[in-house]
Order: structure tokens, then sequence, then C-alpha cells
């Protein structure tokens, strides 16, 4: 039996029956839950108990805990910043989106696992696909391109923050620091590099490096190739069409006198 879609966003907000208590209130205290917790903690009787209020008025706002989840994520949405691009450059603008992302997400942890299974329409969402959209447009996309150079965006950051957020899980269950913990497994990666003495020498000639320094310059240099990419792609896409290919001035063309032997390669180098 196919099941229809149905969302929060898509039925009027309940007037509050008591002023005690609002939805407002409530997402906030879910996300205090979950921020203190994380995803496997929330559930309706939690937070009831966590707002004073028995589960009945929490219902009367949120119909079930999938709505709740769209709620909340929304609200982590609208911690996402997209600068006026009018007033910056689309770089500048995307790239501040990028880092606001991965801050966010280290606050929120719990967040990353459901961008993408829970429907994003809510007006945080809304907001900030409009500002991403504005960004690429300014920057010269056009049509599908502004969502796939918007969509290539978000993928990257939630791709690489991933295993920085179970890196920091794990620091969580150890109590132990960056440099800590990777000083303790670095006996576990010699000996798993034995057989790779090109990865021994590497890992020993940064093992004396900052953990979340490395990280952050390696966020830094895929975020950078990324926005290179988009930016060689609209030049790519801007250049007259009888420019592309063209040798460079001086460059003999091929199959002319002035190529010699070359020209007279056969397919592969080899000559007939």
């Amino acid at each position: 039996m196919k099941e229809h879609f149905s969302s929060v966003w898509t039925r009027e907000q309940r007037t509050a029956k008591s002023p005690t208590l609002s939805r407002a209130q409530i997402v906030r205290a879910a996300m205090e839950l979950l921020d203190a917790e994380g995803l496997d903690a929330l559930s309706m009787r939690r937070l009831g108990a966590r707002l004073g209020s028995g589960t009945t008025s929490v219902y009367w706002h949120v119909a079930n805990k999938d709505e709740l989840l769209e709620l909340v994520l929304d609200e982590v949405y609208g911690e996402f910043t997209v600068l006026n691009v009018q007033e910056t450059t689309w770089r500048n603008a995307a790239s501040s989106f990028a880092y606001g992302i991965r801050q966010a997400l280290f606050r929120h942890p719990w967040v990353i696992s459901f961008i993408g299974t829970t429907p994003a329409i809510g007006p945080n969402a809304m907001r900030m696909m409009s500002g991403l959209v504005a960004t690429f447009d300014h920057a010269g996309f056009r049509g599908l391109d502004q969502d796939y150079a918007a969509s290539t965006l978000m993928a990257y950051v939630l791709g690489i923050t991933a295993p920085e957020l179970s890196w920091r899980s794990m620091l969580d269950r150890t109590g132990l620091t960056s440099n800590e913990l990777n000083e303790s497994i670095q006996p576990m990666v010699e000996k798993a590099a034995a057989d790779h003495p090109e990865l021994a020498a590497r890992y020993a000639e940064f093992r004396c490096m900052d953990v979340d320094t490395t990280r952050a310059l390696n966020f830094d240099f895929g975020l950078t190739c990324l926005l290179d990419g988009l930016e060689a792609r609209l030049n790519r896409a801007a250049s007259p069409p009888a420019s592309r290919g063209r040798p460079e001035p001086g460059t003999p063309e091929p199959g002319s006198p002035a190529a010699g032997d070359e020209a007279g390669s056969a397919p592969g180098g080899h000559r007939g």
C-alpha cells in the first residue's frame, strides 16, 4: 500500500490551549534534549516530562515524532546563514555558508543523520535555498545548474564533516583530546602500515601535527578546490565557442608541415 506524503508544514498550526506551552517551546526543549543526549533519547514522553507537561499537551501541537523532527530540522536550518550576494562575491557567500553549516553540525551532530531523509520545506529551509540559488545565479549559473551547484556544496560539507562528527563522538566516549587520541592509536597505525613503508613514513612525518588544525585545513583545501572547479566551469561556459581548444599562439596546427614527424603518427603515437 502506497503511503501518502505528509508534513507538519502542510497543515495549520493549532492555537495553544494554554499560555504555558507553545510549539516554539516544544521545539526548543527538543533541541536541548537532542544536543544533550542525541537522537535516541528523544521521545514524546521524555519531552513532556522535560517541559513539565503531559504527553497529551505535546501531541496537541505536534502530531508525532516525525513532525517534531521536521520542526527541529528547520530550526537548525535557521542557523545556516547565506550572505547577501549583492554585498559580497559569490565565492565569499558560498564559502561563508559552508563554514556556517560545519559549525552548526558541530553544535547539533544528531541532525546529520536525517538531513535528506526528512522533508526540508519549512520557512528556514526555503529561505536558505532561496539565498543559495541567488548566490549561484549571481555567479552566472543558470537553470538547473544553480541547483546542482548548491547541491554539490551541501554534499561536500555534509560528506567531509560526517567523519569529523564520528571522531568527536569518539573523543566524548574516551575523554581524550584529539591529539591524545591520535597519539594513542599510533602504535596500531604503525603496525598496520608495516608493509607500506611510504605510508609509514608519511604517518611519522605528520604525527606531531595538531589534529584539529589539520582537519580545519583539510576542510578549507577541499572547499577551495570545489569553488575553483565551479568557477572554472563558469569561465569555460563564458568563453567564445571558437576559442575553446584553440592552440596557443605559435603552436603548429595538427597535420600542418610545421608539425614535423608527429603529424604522420598514427593514433597511440605509433608510426605507420
